[in-house]
């Protein structure tokens, strides 16, 4: 189905992610920081990236403010999942070209759904 870039430093939250995606068989790719993230939206241009912002480095919200400022992959929408709840942090992420933001943990059904609707919207 589609190719959905993974950015998180966590490993086990990676992991959750990654297997709900390959459930639904997307192929997941993964990167471990916000400078591996913005190198691989480049290289491979997913259809969709999951964004973490709590990351050593370059932090997520960074990320997707340049992968939304880059010509390749301003149209690739990027759905943040992080431990950040607060509501200033949802509306800097959508400030920053987010499509969506959503807390950890993830609900797998709504995870789903917002994925399946953003590539839907992103294909046509």
């Amino acid at each position: 189905m589609a190719k959905i870039l993974i950015v998180d430093d966590s490993p086990t939250e990676a992991h959750v992610i990654e297997q709900i995606l390959v459930q639904d068989g997307h192929e997941a790719i993964k990167a471990t920081s916000g400078e591996d993230g913005l190198a691989m939206a480049i290289s491979e241009l997913p259809n969709l990236i999951v964004m973490d912002v709590v990351m050593p480095g370059m932090n997520g919200f960074k990320a997707t403010r340049k992968i939304n400022r880059n010509a390749s992959t301003k149209s690739i929408p990027i759905v943040m999942v992080t431990t950040k709840d607060q509501d200033t942090d949802m509306e800097w992420g959508l400030r920053q070209g987010a499509s969506k933001y959503m807390t950890k943990p993830v609900d797998p059904s709504q995870f789903r759904d917002t994925i399946n609707t953003l590539l839907k919207s992103a294909a046509g």
